[in-house]
């Protein structure tokens, strides 16, 4: 029965976590650390301690891969509880997976939404000044360029992550 539940339940929370970012640009505490939370039950219950050890370094892996872009204002913190909660679901390795794919779909699907928008030759120029900026002052978030104060479009992230899970399932 967990072979097709587990499935079901992490597209129906990569499912719910979209219309969210989509409708408000944020994913809810509740479904992130609601979803994790239900995930490490789930895998006691049904596989003991070591569903239990297998869904925290999910979660952890999915939240420490992350991490960076979270501190360096590139994405939003509801983006990476998502991946964690998912990862706890889906246990270290399927994480892991998840947020390289999720990383390959958002660069395919920012560079729709750059190109949508007529943004693209002002990415280009945003990319070379934070390499230039790091350059000189190390990894750190750049001003004018985090989320909270770039006038960039945006990027429902939710969705890129939501197609990483897809892809995780089906490979």
């Amino acid at each position: 029965m967990s072979n097709i539940l587990v499935p079901i339940v992490v597209i129906a929370i990569g499912l719910v976590a979209c219309v969210f970012d989509i409708r408000t640009r944020r994913i809810p505490n509740a479904l992130t650390l609601g979803a994790a939370l239900a995930g490490l039950v789930f895998h006691l219950a049904t596989s003991g301690l070591a569903g239990a050890q297998m869904a925290l370094t999910g979660w952890f892996i999915g939240g420490a891969l992350l991490v960076p872009f979270f501190a360096l204002g590139g994405m939003g913190g509801g983006d990476v509880k998502l991946v964690a909660a998912l990862g706890a679901w889906l246990g270290w390795s399927h994480a892991f997976w998840l947020a390289m794919y999720a990383g390959i779909a958002g660069g395919v699907l920012g560079l729709f939404v750059a190109v949508s928008h007529g943004y693209l030759r002002q990415a280009v120029v945003n990319i070379a000044g934070m390499c230039r900026f790091w350059s000189i002052f190390g990894l750190q978030s750049v001003p004018g360029m985090t989320l909270e104060s770039s006038a960039a479009p945006r990027l429902a992230y939710a969705i890129p992550i939501l197609v990483g899970t897809m892809v995780t399932l089906w490979l």
